[in-house]
């Protein structure tokens, strides 16, 4: 991108999932950028951690349910209070919402709370932009979901004869997506 023009000073935030290296190339490559770490990456990530130590055998009508029944609700409930946090109003009030997370679930998932929490001020840097962009820039779903219509897209014509005949499609799917986003955009302000 920045062979193509990209003027590196003009970027003010990288939005990413976990990837380990981007940090080092966001600091030597995008000098005035901040790394907005993807909350639903974070969130999805709790589950790979779970121990489900002491799990209820009832549920709150006291009716009796299963091991499976059991872990998805445990699974449900620390994803929505995790998710919870990141539909805060500002910063302040997330920090709050975090430090109830860790009280709640340090207990019966620390492993999973421990991963959760580490390097969770990158989740938090969409709280220094306008709040009418945090949908936008607190996750990578935006961008996951065009790169994947463009490749169904893609797949459906299948070869192009030259380059620029692809990123001719990809600049239109962008346009399409930026319409769109524009639209919904005023919608709100409005």
């Amino acid at each position: 991108m920045i062979t193509r023009g990209l003027d590196v000073n003009a970027v003010e935030l990288v939005v990413s999932d976990g990837t380990t290296g981007l940090p080092t190339v966001i600091q030597k490559k995008l000098p005035s950028a901040q790394q907005q770490r993807c909350i639903t990456h974070k969130v999805r990530g709790i589950t790979r951690y779970l121990t489900y130590k002491e799990l209820p055998n009832t549920n709150e009508n006291e009716q009796h349910v299963g091991l499976s029944a059991a872990k998805a609700v445990r699974r449900e409930q620390i994803e929505s209070d995790a998710y919870a946090i990141f539909n805060a109003p500002n910063y302040e009030a997330a920090s709050v919402l975090l430090a109830d997370f860790q009280h709640k679930w340090n207990l019966t998932e620390p492993k999973a709370v421990r991963i959760f929490t580490r390097d969770i001020n990158l989740c938090f840097t969409f709280y220094q932009f306008n709040s009418s962009l945090h949908s936008h820039i607190r996750t990578t779903n935006h961008l996951e979901r065009l790169f994947r219509e463009f490749r169904t897209k893609t797949d459906e014509i299948g070869a192009f004869p030259h380059e620029t005949c692809c990123l001719t499609l990809f600049f239109l799917f962008y346009q399409r997506d930026h319409a769109k986003h524009n639209r919904s955009f005023l919608a709100k302000t409005s």
